[in-house]
C-alpha cells in the first residue's frame, strides 16, 4: 500500500493523504537522508562476504567489522531505506514497490477459500534493514522453551541461558527498572527498545479484559511470556530503530575496513576445487560482477533468499536442482524445506462505540500531524493497528509454552470506505462486499489469533535457474489437521476476550457475528464452522522461518551445523530466520538479531584462534 492506498483505506480523500504524508517528510531532518552505500567500486577481494542486508547482515557486518585487519563486504539487493520507513505509523506504505519482494504463495490446498484463487501475498522485507525496515517493530524473544527446545534437538549452545547473553548484549531498554524481569533486559546495546507510547483507549480495556479473564499484565521479554502486554517496540524517539540505524548508521563512515554496496543482487556463490566458497556472483546496474572472500561468505538474505542462492549455488536437493538445469555440487535435501510461518486469522471483528478506537481519520488530522513534527508523539510516533499481545496458558503439554497467541488490531478488513484493504488481503470482492460490507468504514478493531508452534511445513523452490526469477514459497498452511485444532482454540480465546465485560460494557464491544459466506452450510459456532472461518482466513504473519534448518547431522534434512556452517563445504555459513529448527513462540526480529550477534562470536572463535595459532 503506498500513500494513495493509506488515504484510502482510512476513509479520507487521497489528497489529504497526500498532502499529510508529505508535511511529515518534508519536515523530518534525517528520515530516509543516510546514504549507507560508502562504496561505488568494491574491491576485488575481502575477507567476509555478507550478502544480505536485513537485520542479521547489518549485525554481522558492524560485529565482524570491529576487528580492524578483517576486510568486509555488505551486499544488499535493495536500496537505501525510504524516508516513510522512519515514521513508524506509515509502515503499511512499505508493502509495495521498492521496499517489498511482495511474493504471491501458491494456491493453498488446505485453505484461502475466501481469497482469489486461493492465493494470498507473502510480504518480505527489501532494502537495507530487510524486515526490520518494513515490519512493525514489535520486539519480542519469544518463550525460554523455545530455545532449549532446539538445543534438546541436538543444537548445542543454542538453550535459553547460552542465548540470554546474547539478547541482553544487543538491546537498550528504555523501560522502567523492574527487580522480577530486570535480569532479562540489556540496558547498553544497540538495538533501541521501548515500550509503546501512544495508544487508543481500548488497549486499556484490552489489558483490563486479560485481568478479568486471569492473566496478569506481564513484559513478555522478561520472567514470563504468559499473560498480556503492551508491546516492546524497536522505536525510539518516534522513529524506527532498524537494524541499519543501529549498528551501521553510528560507524558507516568511522571504519574503512567496512564497505556497504546496495542495489547488488547475488547470483551465486562461487567455490574453489576444495569445495570451499571463494566469493559471489552478483549483478548491479545491469552488469554483472565478481568478488572474492578469504575466509567466508555468510547468506543473510532470509528465509525466502538464502535457500534460494544455496540452490542456485548447486547446494541443495539434487533432483531439483538438476530439473533446473543446475549442477549440484552438494545434495543437500533440507535446503528449502521446514518452512514455518505463525498462520494467522486476520477479520475476527467487533464494532465498538464511537471514540473508543482507531477513526478512519487519525492520521490525517492537523493535531496529529503538529504532534509529531514538534514533540515526535501522537499516532504518527507508532505503529498504530498493534494495541496488546496475548499469550495464553496452553492446554497441551508445558502450559508455560504457548502454542496461541492473540493480538489486539485497531483496524479491521472493513476499514476502508473503498475496499482497497480487500485488493490488498486479496479477499474476493464478493466475499469482502457480502460479510465486510455491513460494517465498512465503521470504528471497530479486530482480535487476530495466531498458532505460535505450527505444525504444517512449507517449502521454498525454485522457479527456474535465472537468479532474478523469484523463488516459489509455499507454505502450506493448516496441512496437519492439529493446526486446525489450535486454530480453532485461538479463534475461541479471542471470542472470549472480546466477550469480556472489560470490552462489552466500557467499549459497547459487539463482535461481528454474521456467518462467513463460504461457511454458511455448517452450524454457527460449532467446531466444523469455527475451523472452516480459519481455513479461509488464515495468511501470513510475515514470520517465515525454518528453511536452512540447523541440525546436527543425525538429521538428513539438516543445512547447517550448530556452527551456522553448510554441510559438506567449507567457508559459508547461513545467518537469518532460515536457520531456527522450530519457528519462535512470537514476533521473530529480536531473535535474528540475537542469532547473528552471537553467530559474529562463533565467526570471531573460529578465525582469531586461527590466526594466533598461525602466529605461534
Amino acid at each position: 500500500m503506498g500513500v494513495q492506498a493509506l488515504g484510502a483505506a482510512a476513509g479520507v480523500s487521497t489528497g489529504m493523504a497526500v498532502v499529510s504524508v508529505l508535511m511529515i517528510l518534508q519536515y523530518l531532518p534525517q528520515a530516509g537522508r543516510t546514504n549507507y552505500q560508502n562504496v561505488d567500486y568494491p574491491l576485488n577481494a575481502y575477507d567476509f562476504i555478507i550478502v544480505g542486508g536485513g537485520t542479521a547482515g547489518c549485525t554481522l557486518a558492524s560485529r565482524l567489522s570491529e576487528v580492524p585487519s578483517w576486510r568486509v563486504l555488505l551486499l544488499e539487493a535493495g536500496g537505501n531505506p525510504p524516508a516513510a520507513s522512519e515514521v513508524p505509523a506509515l509502515y503499511a506504505s512499505l508493502w509495495s514497490g521498492a521496499t517489498s519482494y511482495n511474493l504471491k504463495i501458491p494456491p493453498q490446498r488446505y485453505s484461502g477459500s475466501a481469497h482469489t484463487n486461493r492465493v494470498t501475498d507473502y510480504l518480505i522485507g527489501r532494502g537495507l534493514g530487510g524486515g526490520s525496515g518494513v515490519n512493525q517493530m514489535i520486539f519480542v524473544r519469544g518463550n525460554r522453551r523455545d530455545f532449549d527446545n532446539w538445543a534438546a534437538l541436538g543444537n548445542e549452545g543454542w538453550d535459553y541461558n547460552s542465548v540470554l547473553y546474547y539478547f541482553k548484549k544487543l538491546e537498550k531498554y528504555l523501560g522502567p527498572r523492574d527487580p522480577v524481569n530486570d535480569p532479562y533486559r540489556g540496558r547498553s546495546g544497540p538495538v533501541l527498545v521501548q515500550k509503546k507510547s501512544w495508544a487508543t483507549p481500548i488497549a486499556k480495556g484490552f489489558l483490563q479484559a486479560g485481568r478479568e479473564l486471569g492473566y496478569n499484565t506481564i513484559d513478555p521479554n522478561g520472567e514470563s511470556q504468559i499473560g498480556f502486554s503492551i508491546p516492546d517496540m524497536s522505536i525510539y524517539q518516534g522513529t524506527r530503530w532498524s537494524s541499519p540505524v543501529a549498528y551501521l548508521r553510528p560507524i558507516l563512515n568511522r571504519r574503512p575496513n567496512l564497505h556497504v554496496v546496495l542495489n547488488a543482487r547475488v547470483h551465486k556463490v562461487l567455490f574453489n576445487k576444495y569445495g570451499r566458497a571463494a566469493g559471489v556472483v552478483y549483478e548491479q546496474n545491469g552488469q554483472i560482477k565478481r568478488v572474492a572472500a578469504h575466509k567466508e561468505v555468510v547468506l543473510s538474505a532470509g528465509t525466502v533468499h538464502s535457500p534460494h542462492v544455496l540452490m542456485l549455488s548447486g547446494i541443495g536437493p539434487a533432483q531439483h536442482l538438476q530439473q533446473h538445469k543446475i549442477r549440484p555440487l552438494v545434495n543437500l535435501p533440507g535446503v528449502g524445506q521446514n518452512l514455518q510461518d505463525h498462520p494467522t486469522v486476520f477479520g475476527l471483528s467487533w464494532t465498538v462505540r464511537p471514540g473508543s478506537g482507531k477513526t478512519p481519520d487519525l492520521l490525517f488530522t492537523q493535531d496529529a500531524i503538529n504532534q509529531y513534527l514538534q514533540r515526535r508523539e501522537g499516532p504518527y510516533s507508532v505503529p498504530t493497528e498493534v494495541e496488546v499481545n496475548a499469550w495464553p496458558l496452553a492446554e497441551k503439554g508445558d502450559p508455560h509454552w504457548p502454542d496461541i497467541q492473540a493480538v489486539l488490531f485497531t483496524t479491521t478488513p472493513a476499514q476502508s470506505h473503498t475496499g482497497v484493504d480487500s485488493d490488498f488481503i486479496g479477499y474476493t470482492k464478493e466475499f469482502f462486499q457480502k460479510y465486510f460490507g455491513p460494517i465498512v468504514g465503521k470504528e471497530a478493531f479486530s482480535i487476530n489469533p495466531y498458532i505460535t508452534r505450527p505444525v504444517s511445513r512449507g517449502t521454498v523452490t525454485l522457479a527456474s535457474n535465472d537468479p532474478n526469477v523469484s523463488p516459489i514459497a509455499d507454505p502450506n498452511y493448516l496441512s496437519h489437521p492439529e493446526d486446525v485444532d489450535t486454530l480453532v482454540r485461538a479463534i475461541k480465546f479471542a471470542l472470549q476476550i472480546g466477550n469480556t465485560t472489560a470490552l462489552r460494557k466500557n467499549f459497547d464491544a459487539r463482535f461481528h457475528d454474521l456467518p462467513l459466506p463460504v461457511c454458511e452450510h455448517l452450524a454457527y459456532g460449532s467446531y466444523d464452522y469455527w475451523a472452516c472461518v480459519a481455513r479461509a482466513l488464515v495468511r501470513t504473519s510475515a514470520h517465515p522461518a525454518g528453511t536452512c534448518k540447523m541440525a546436527p547431522l543425525s538429521d538428513p534434512y539438516g543445512v547447517v551445523d550448530n556452527r551456522l556452517r553448510v554441510r559438506k563445504v567449507a567457508g559459508l555459513r547461513v545467518v537469518d530466520a532460515s536457520i531456527m529448527p522450530v519457528v519462535t513462540s512470537g514476533n521473530l526480529n529480536a531473535v535474528v538479531y540475537m542469532i547473528a550477534e552471537k553467530a559474529a562470536d562463533m565467526i570471531k572463535q573460529d578465525y582469531i584462534r586461527q590466526e594466533q595459532e598461525q602466529d605461534d
